[in-house]
C-alpha cells in the first residue's frame, strides 16, 4: 500500500532538487566574482579572509536544511547496540552530508581562477581543503548550539561570542583600518604551513566536545535519568476565558500548548526575538528607510508568528484527531479558538513596534492596515491549510524535520498567503496617496476579519468532505 504522504514527498524532493540547483548557481557566481577580485588584487587567500561571513550564512541556512540528530538517534539508542557507535554513526554522517560539499561550488571556481593568476598549487590547495574542511567544522557547532540552546535559551550566547569576534575590530574602529589589517592578518596566515594544523585541530575540539554531550544528553532522555524540576507547583486554571464556553476552553490549550511544550515555545520566542530586533533596526539605523521596505518589514513582523504555526495548522491535532471528532463542530470551535488566539497575539507586534512610531518609520494608519490584513486576507489563506494538512507533526519537532513536507497545493496557498498581501499594497501605492492606500488595506482585511465565521464553517464543511482522507494521512504519520 502506497504511504499517503508520497506524492507530497516526491513533490517537496523536486523543489528541494531545484532549491539547490539555485544555490549552487549563486555559489558559483559569488566563487567567480571573489576569484576575480583576488587574481587582480594578488590576495590569493582573500577567501580564507571571508570564512567568517560565509560560516555565519552556512550557520543560518542549516536551521532549513539540517536536523538535530537527538531525535533521529532515539529510535536506534532503544536497540541492543553501542550507543557511543550510534552517536558516532549519526555524527560522520552529518559530516559527509551533501550540503556540507555545495559550498564547493563556491571554492572551486575560486581557486581554479587564483591557480591561473599566479597562485602557487600548494597554497590554494591548502586554502581549499581548510575552507571546505571549516564548513564542516561549522556543522558540527550547529549541532552542538542546537542541542545546547534546546535546553536553554541562554546558549545563543555561544554563537552570538563566537561569530562576533570577527567583527569586533568594527566595533571597536569605526574607520575599519583595524578590520582591513585582520583581513589581511588572516590571508597572511593562509599562506603557512600552519593553516592546515590549525584548521584540523580545531575541528577535532568541537566534534570532541559534541560528541561528549551528544552522547550524554540523548543518553539521559532515554534512559531519563534526568529529572527536571518541571512539575507543576499550581496548576494555572485560567479561570477568565470559563465565560467563554467551550471556545475558552480551546483556548486554554493554546496557552498551555505554549508554555509546557518546548517546540511551541521556542517558536514563541524567536518570532519575538525577531520582531524586537528588527524593529530596533527599523527605529534607530537607516538600513530599511526605503518606502517598500518599511511596507514588507512592517507586514512581515504582524505575519512572522502566524508564518510559523499557521503553516501546519491542525498538524498538532492529528496527534489526538480522533478525540476531536467524537463531538460535532468540535474542530470548528477549536479552529475559532486558534484564530482568535492568534488575533490577539497581532497585539504584541503592534506594542513591540512602538519605537519605529515614535521615531517616524511607520505611521499608525500603516500599521493598523498591516494588522487588519494580517487578522484577515492573511489567516484567511493560512487556514485554508487545515483543508490539505494531513500530518501529524510531533510536539517536540520543527516545522523543516525530516519527513515534514507539503503538497503542491499547500506551497500554492503559503506562497499567495505572503505574496499576495505586497503585491496589492504595491498596487495601491502606485495608484493611490499612502493615506488612502493603507485604509483601502485596512477596509479589505477588516472585511476579512468581520467574515471569519463564515469562512472558518467553510473550511470546516471541506474538512469534513475529506475526513477519511485525513485521517488515514494523520495515522500513516504518527
Amino acid at each position: 500500500m502506497r504511504s499517503p504522504s508520497f506524492e507530497q514527498s516526491l513533490i517537496a524532493k523536486v523543489l528541494m532538487f531545484f532549491g539547490g540547483c539555485f544555490f549552487v548557481f549563486y555559489l558559483v557566481f559569488y566563487g567567480i566574482m571573489l576569484g576575480s577580485i583576488a587574481a587582480s588584487d594578488t590576495f590569493h587567500t582573500f577567501l580564507l579572509a571571508l570564512m567568517p561571513i560565509m560560516v555565519v550564512i552556512d550557520f543560518g541556512i542549516r536551521f532549513l536544511v539540517q536536523q538535530t540528530p537527538a531525535m533521529l538517534m532515539k529510535p536506534y539508542m532503544l536497540l541492543p547496540l553501542p550507543r557511543r557507535s550510534v552517536v558516532d554513526t549519526f555524527l560522520i554522517t552529518s559530516q559527509l552530508s551533501i550540503y556540507n560539499f555545495l559550498w564547493l561550488a563556491l571554492f572551486l571556481p575560486y581557486i581554479i581562477i587564483v591557480l591561473a593568476g599566479g597562485c602557487e598549487f600548494w597554497v590554494a590547495f591548502q586554502v581549499l581543503l581548510a575552507c571546505q574542511l571549516i564548513i564542516i567544522t561549522n556543522s558540527q557547532f550547529y549541532l552542538l548550539v542546537r542541542m545546547l540552546t534546546g535546553r536553554n535559551l541562554l546558549w545563543w550566547v555561544l554563537p552570538v561570542l563566537v561569530y562576533g569576534i570577527y567583527f569586533l575590530p568594527l566595533a571597536i574602529d569605526t574607520k575599519g583600518d583595524l578590520f582591513a589589517d585582520m583581513l589581511e592578518s588572516l590571508g597572511d596566515f593562509g599562506e603557512t604551513l600552519w593553516l592546515l594544523p590549525a584548521v584540523f585541530v580545531l575541528h577535532g575540539i568541537v566534534y570532541w566536545v559534541n560528541r561528549s554531550l551528544q552522547y550524554a544528553f540523548v543518553y539521559e532522555e532515554i534512559q531519563g535519568a534526568e529529572t527536571k524540576a518541571v512539575a507543576l507547583k499550581s496548576v494555572s486554571r485560567m479561570t477568565f476565558l470559563e465565560r467563554f464556553g467551550q471556545t475558552g476552553e480551546y483556548l486554554k490549550l493554546e496557552l498551555k500548548s505554549i508554555f509546557r511544550n518546548k517546540a511551541i515555545r521556542s517558536r514563541v520566542i524567536s518570532s519575538m526575538t525577531f520582531i524586537i530586533i528588527l524593529s530596533v533596526l527599523i527605529a534607530y539605523t537607516d538600513i530599511y528607510d526605503g518606502r517598500m521596505m518599511l511596507n514588507f518589514w512592517c507586514f512581515y513582523c504582524f505575519a512572522l508568528y502566524g508564518a510559523m504555526t499557521l503553516v501546519k495548522v491542525m498538524c498538532p491535532e492529528g496527534n489526538y484527531m480522533d478525540l476531536l471528532m467524537v463531538h460535532r463542530e468540535n474542530i470548528l470551535t477549536l479552529m475559532r479558538a486558534k484564530y482568535y488566539f492568534h488575533v490577539a497575539v497581532l497585539v504584541v507586534p503592534l506594542v513591540i513596534m512602538m519605537p519605529a512610531v515614535i521615531e517616524g518609520k511607520f505611521s499608525w494608519l500603516m500599521m493598523l492596515a498591516y494588522f487588519f490584513i494580517s487578522s484577515g486576507l492573511l489567516y484567511f489563506l493560512m487556514f485554508q491549510l487545515a483543508v490539505y494538512n494531513k500530518q501529524t507533526l510531533p510536539l517536540d519537532q520543527k516545522l523543516t524535520g525530516k519527513g515534514n513536507v507539503e503538497s503542491g497545493l499547500q506551497l500554492i496557498i503559503e506562497s499567495a498567503a505572503f505574496l499576495l498581501p505586497v503585491v496589492l499594497v504595491s498596487i495601491l501605492l502606485v495608484f493611490f496617496e499612502e493615506s488612502t492606500a493603507y485604509i483601502v488595506l485596512a477596509v479589505i482585511g477588516l472585511g476579512f476579519t468581520l467574515t471569519h465565521p463564515l469562512w472558518l464553517r467553510n473550511v470546516y464543511s471541506r474538512m469534513m468532505k475529506r475526513k477519511y482522507e485525513n485521517l488515514e494521512g494523520f495515522h500513516s504519520s504518527r
